[in-house]
């Protein structure tokens, strides 16, 4: 049953019942779907950006800076920042806030931490949710800093507009660097920390990557910056600001639009079927029997998933 009270003050950007309906999609309170769902048709005009890189590449200072920018121009910020959860206590520092805290008392900046509760690819399960909800609020822009864990935080891409990678020059073997996934996402390429010796480097590595690529392939920006003293920020913006116009002017903002939705719609289906699967298994000792069948060799587990397939496929 959707709460409309509560859906109303989300729509008139109330923090506190934004904040709890957050954490109720987060613990997937039962209902709280239902007010994403009443939520979906105001959403759309938040533009989002993404932030990935490296542990250790300045992420969060940049986002951090961002704000400050995005604040100074008028416009209303989101930031979800994600963190690794322990794969022994299941729980997450949550430190990013600890960087972004001159922006902890500005009404026009929500902030909010996520776990990745065991969720690959960079991102938590309910980041897209989140966003649903700050769209919602009325922010202009969203921005999501992934948790940070190397090559393979490719999520972003398929939810934020814009995909801003940062690196820092001496990490290492470079070769290997351009190597990974995470730099192919990119629509802006940031290396952050540029006075320490190696920048220069690492922009002529990056720009040889780019060249290497197959012809047509889209445009890829390489930005200096030093975050912490905010240098290159005002830099940044432009770069996302022109990538933006670049969306809205172009098809490529319509393709892009329909390949978030794909994924999006994919994943939903993906989990929803895990979930009700598993329900349909639990039921009865029908999960313990199939499991013992298999380690019986009984039966093979793709036949096995077959079944609980087909048997889901009965039981909508």
């Amino acid at each position: 049953m959707v709460a409309v009270g509560r859906v109303e003050d989300v729509l008139a950007g109330t923090v506190v019942r934004a904040a709890r309906l957050m954490r109720d999609l987060d613990d997937q309170i039962p209902g709280a779907l239902e007010e994403l769902k009443a939520l979906y048709p105001h959403t759309g005009g938040a533009f989002i950006v993404g932030v990935t890189g490296n542990p250790g590449s300045g992420k969060s200072t940049i986002v951090d800076c961002l704000i400050a920018q995005y604040r100074e121009a008028g416009l209303r910020v989101g930031v979800v920042a994600i963190d690794p959860s322990s794969p022994y206590s299941g729980g997450a520092i949550l430190g990013d806030r600890i960087r972004m805290q001159r922006h902890a008392t500005d009404d026009s900046v929500f902030i909010r931490s996520l776990a990745t509760r065991g969720h690959l690819g960079g991102l938590s399960r309910s980041t897209q949710d989140i966003i649903t909800v700050m769209d919602a609020m009325g922010h202009d822009v969203i921005i999501v800093e992934t948790v940070g864990v190397g090559q393979d935080e490719v999520d972003v891409v398929s939810t934020a507009h814009t995909s801003v990678v940062v690196v820092v020059p001496g990490l290492g073997d470079e070769i290997q660097a351009i190597k990974a996934g995470i730099l192919e996402i990119a629509d802006i390429l940031v290396v952050n920390k540029a006075d320490r010796d190696g920048a220069d480097r690492t922009v002529a590595d990056l720009s040889m990557m780019l060249d290497l690529r197959a012809k047509g392939a889209k445009t890829v920006r390489i930005l200096k910056a030093v975050a912490i003293k905010e240098g290159g920020m005002v830099e940044l913006v432009e770069a996302v600001d022109l990538h933006r116009r670049e969306l809205d002017s172009e098809t490529e903002g319509r393709r892009r639009g329909l390949e978030r939705a794909e994924t999006r719609l994919k994943d939903l289906v993906r989990t929803l079927a895990l979930e009700r699967a598993l329900a349909l298994l639990e039921s009865g000792d029908g999960l313990s029997a199939l499991v013992e069948r298999i380690a019986e060799r009984e039966i093979d587990p793709y036949s096995a998933a077959e079944q609980v397939l087909a048997e889901l496929m009965g039981n909508p």
